[in-house]
């Protein structure tokens, strides 16, 4: 059995493992990381709040009875199917459907909807809901249910949601 002697040498980086590589187009990483030190880093300023403006309240005029903000839930009588995260959001109701990322939201109104899939995970807690564009393009949203148990439930909660709104063509 032949054995090399040559020193141990890594292989450099190549498109499987590194997509963005392209050998004679790409600079290679360099050797050395360029140093930052908490001495150099400059601290920035946060901008002063400008003060709220006050506007004052003329006796003639009385002032309208304000009305509590309606609630999306509250807005039409019909199922709602709301689930959470600590990221993400998936909201079904009379309007549409709505998924929010981060500070990220999309939202799909019924009639521009072709279908809605829902993904129950074999393993794991991951709740997943695909919609579908009549374009062909789809996008989903996924959220992680506090226990396994509660995916079954929100199958059920949004299947009654596209009962009630959801009219396949």
């Amino acid at each position: 059995m032949e054995q090399r002697i040559d020193p141990n040498t890594q292989p450099g980086y190549a498109a499987g493992t590194d997509p963005a590589y392209v050998p004679g187009l790409t600079a290679s990483v360099p050797a050395v990381k360029p140093e930052t030190s908490p001495e150099r880093a400059v601290p920035q300023q946060p901008e002063p709040e400008p003060e709220p403006v006050v506007e004052p309240v003329s006796d003639a005029a009385e002032p309208e009875a304000a009305e509590p903000p309606s609630d999306r839930k509250e807005a039409k009588d019909g199922p709602v199917f709301d689930v959470s995260d600590r990221r993400g959001s998936i909201t079904a109701d009379h309007e549409g459907v709505r998924f929010r990322l981060d500070d990220q939201e999309a939202e799909f109104r019924w009639d521009e909807i072709s279908a809605v899939e829902v993904k129950l995970p074999r393993f794991g807690r991951r709740f997943t809901v695909v919609v579908h564009m009549p374009n062909h393009r789809w996008f989903n949203a996924e959220v992680d249910a506090p226990a396994k148990s509660r995916l079954k439930e929100w199958a059920e909660e949004i299947d009654a949601v596209l009962d009630a709104y959801f009219e396949e063509s």
